[in-house]
């Protein structure tokens, strides 16, 4: 099986908002997706985007994808978040998935990057493990935390 990693068009945007809800669904999200085609493409083709996309194509057809974008941290500076990392179920376990990171990964380094972080869910074990076999390390005693729109405006009213 031959694929290839490429950079995202604004006409993926239908099929990267598919791999979205399918990792939604995997997670046990099933209804968190709350972004349409739109907002893929308005944001993620601006001048300046919010997030990059490279996507696994098999035939002509999207099987997987990475999202990512940049970040700051206080303590090793320029940092970039993979924010999903999906491969559709069919096509796991084929090498596409770590095809897709390492490319994250080249990436990081060709923009001299310091550090790439990610979240993981902890009994998602397969990706767990592999993180760990590349020699990322999981922060088993830090925990996320974000705030959706409806509870900032909660919270400041």
């Amino acid at each position: 099986m031959s694929y290839i990693i490429r950079e995202a068009l604004p006409e993926d945007m239908e099929a990267v908002l598919k791999l979205i809800t399918e990792l939604a669904v995997f997670e046990k999200e099933p209804n968190a997706v709350k972004i349409n085609v739109n907002d893929l493409i308005n944001h993620g083709f601006k001048e300046h985007p919010s997030f990059y996309i490279y996507l696994a194509e098999i035939d002509n057809s999207v099987v997987g994808m990475a999202l990512f974008y940049n970040r700051f941290s206080t303590w090793d500076g320029v940092s970039l978040h993979l924010e999903d990392l999906i491969v559709t179920e069919k096509y796991r376990q084929k090498g596409i998935g770590k095809a897709l990171y390492d490319k994250v990964l080249n990436y990081a380094l060709e923009n001299n990057i310091n550090r790439v972080e990610w979240v993981v869910l902890n009994w998602n074990t397969p990706a767990v493990n592999f993180y760990k076999s590349t020699g990322a390390t999981v922060f088993e005693e830090w925990n996320v935390c974000q705030m959706s729109r409806e509870k900032i405006l909660e919270y400041l009213s």
